[in-house]
């Protein structure tokens, strides 16, 4: 059943400025709350993606000389226009990815401000006048857009993934190709159809909509007209798709996995901590890339922090994201819940303390309670992987190398998060901590005017900031010679 307006809605992929609906070959959208049908889509092949990127190919010329003013009159619209309906978008996220209500309205703010930021720092792509190395020659720098630019963005963030990447490439005079996951098409296609009405040339955005997740990458990562990938997953996947890349040497952007250490040192103020935690942790349901995912707390506050902790975990309203006052809506689906059993069962066999939750909820079979473990080990398979869902392992240390050791003993380098008063702690361990991102007291980090983006096996390039832009953007050297007889 729909419970949600579907005015912003279509049955297929955005390619071109047109609608692609009229294949038989369709697939399902679910509300992960009930598993109940919400949508049937056209499904894109192999054959729409290749339009994509003719069409993509086709505008490319005409919108890189459209001036940055205009381009960035183009974006502001956009955004209004999605900010005039973030209610609507709210909605069709919920139903589609379940996370609760605010929750889903907040993410299509964060995910708007993306538009906004790069519609202002289209009209700052600035370029070099260097020294020349001789009396008659000058030399000139410029910056242009790298080209044709293909994303494919995750489910857990249906509006936010893609407005953090196609906000840049659009900017920079890039034209733009996006596959949405299929477990969470809708936000894109509306995402889409605002970007229709806001009048950005046909062939600019292009979305894509498909459970052929193969088919379609294989286009995206290896025609070769496309000149800059960008992925928001999983670093198994991710590496695949490096490998794809590399056939025709593309830029690319990865924001892969993560395995996020919360650290709470002993003169740490324990109530701003738990905060730091529950916003970090169990923001949708423990499902994203900078959950908290190993709580590492000092010895001497260990105990009184998990009392603590517990007490504000079970707080916590589980329910459909639809209802007032839910905190944890469920998981995606019946695999993400027992990927997170497993997890919680092994641990526990292995000598973890269950302190609460540790099974499903009674609402359905995606829902699984928030749940903390104590007498957790760093190398415990609860503390080595990245759990992605609404699990918090409390690990216990005595000094401040072991924190760092035991923080640093991991591929992953996405985001961290300390707790401290001691502002020359707050320099040693952020300075010595091999991640992209530090949150210092402070547990939610992620914004548009800063760059989001780790390090080792978590990816490379950043996103957001002006730093953002610069990932959509080659640097072009201009040597002028002959200029004095």
């Amino acid at each position: 059943m729909v419970n949600f307006d579907t005015s912003l809605l279509n049955s297929g992929s955005y390619i071109n400025g047109c609608w692609l609906n009229n294949t038989a070959n369709t697939f399902s959208v679910l509300n992960p709350a009930n598993n109940q049908e919400i949508a049937t889509l056209a499904n894109a092949s192999t054959e729409d993606t290749v339009k994509a990127v003719d069409a993509a190919s086709e505008a490319l010329p005409k919108w890189r000389c459209v001036p940055a003013k205009e381009r960035s009159r183009l974006l502001r619209r956009w955004f209004d226009l999605v900010m005039e309906n973030k209610e609507k978008l709210a909605e069709i996220l919920t139903a589609e990815q379940g996370k609760p209500l605010a929750e889903a309205q907040g993410e299509v703010i964060y995910g708007a401000n993306y538009i906004e930021w790069f519609a202002e720092e289209a009209k700052r792509v600035y370029g070099d006048t260097i020294p020349g190395p001789s009396v008659d020659k000058r030399i000139v720098v410029i910056k242009q857009g790298v080209g044709i630019v293909s994303a494919i963005t995750p489910w857990n963030f249906p509006s936010s993934m893609i407005t953090r990447k196609a906000a840049p490439a659009m900017a920079a005079g890039c034209t733009f190709i996006v596959k949405a996951a299929a477990e969470t098409p809708l936000s894109a296609i509306a995402l889409a159809e605002l970007a229709h009405q806001a009048g950005i040339p046909k062939g600019v955005f292009n979305v894509i909509v498909s459970n052929r997740a193969k088919e379609v990458g294989y286009v995206l990562t290896g025609d070769p007209r496309i000149a800059k990938f960008s992925f928001t997953g999983s670093t198994p996947v991710g590496k695949i798709l490096l490998e794809q890349c590399a056939h025709t040497v593309k830029k690319t952007t990865m924001e892969l996995g993560g395995n996020a250490p919360f650290i709470i040192f002993e003169d740490a103020d324990l109530d701003e901590a738990v905060k730091g935690v529950m916003l970090s942790k169990f923001r949708n349901a423990g499902q994203t890339c900078v959950c908290s995912n190993r709580i590492l707390v000092q010895s001497g506050i260990y105990e009184e922090f998990s009392k603590r902790l517990v007490r504000a975990v079970e707080e916590l309203k589980i329910g459909e994201g639809t209802k007032e006052g839910i905190d944890i809506g469920p998981l995606i689906h019946s695999g993400a819940v027992s990927s997170v059993e497993t997890l919680v069962d092994k641990a526990v066999s292995d000598g973890a303390k269950l302190l609460t939750g540790g099974k499903k909820a009674s609402l359905g079979e995606n829902f699984y309670q928030p749940t903390v473990l104590s007498n957790v080990s760093p190398n415990m398979s609860v503390a080595v992987n990245e759990i992605f869902g609404p699990v918090a392992p409390l690990i216990e240390f005595e000094t401040e190398e072991q924190a760092i050791d035991i923080a640093n003993n991991t591929e992953f380098g996405l985001a961290s998060y300390i707790y401290t008063r001691d502002i020359g702690r707050v320099w040693r361990v952020s300075e010595l901590l091999e991640y992209g991102m530090v949150g210092i007291n402070e547990g939610i980090i992620s914004n548009e005017m800063a760059p989001f983006g780790g390090v080792k096996q978590s990816g490379m390039g950043r996103e957001g900031s002006k730093y953002g832009l610069e990932d959509y953007l080659e640097v072009k050297y201009l040597c002028m010679g002959g200029l004095c007889s």
